[in-house]
């Protein structure tokens, strides 16, 4: 799997950015068949930092209701990944 296949998209919410700056933990969406060690090799290659550890999470998608029918959004997955200190990923930078 090619590394930018890997991370679709940083997850920005206030829950990851009072974690990024408390513990120095980014969270980023990604792809449901990469595994840690995949993670791991394309936030260090994508944002030249050191990365000290990977916590995944499978996010199962919300059954909707849409007038009289259901459906059902797709199942995602999330990374909670933990940067060395001294490393640093600034997504807004001005």
């Amino acid at each position: 799997m090619n590394i930018y296949d890997v991370i679709e998209k940083p997850l920005i919410t206030e829950k990851t950015s009072l974690a990024k700056d408390a513990q120095n933990v980014v969270a980023f969406v990604v792809n449901r068949n990469a595994n840690k060690i995949e993670i791991k090799e394309a936030v260090e290659t994508i944002f030249n930092t050191q990365v000290d550890d990977v916590k995944t999470v499978n996010v199962a998608g919300k059954i909707k209701r849409f007038g009289r029918s259901y459906g059902k959004r797709s199942n995602w997955k999330k990374a909670y990944v933990t940067l060395k200190e001294g490393s640093n990923i600034d997504f807004f930078e001005v």
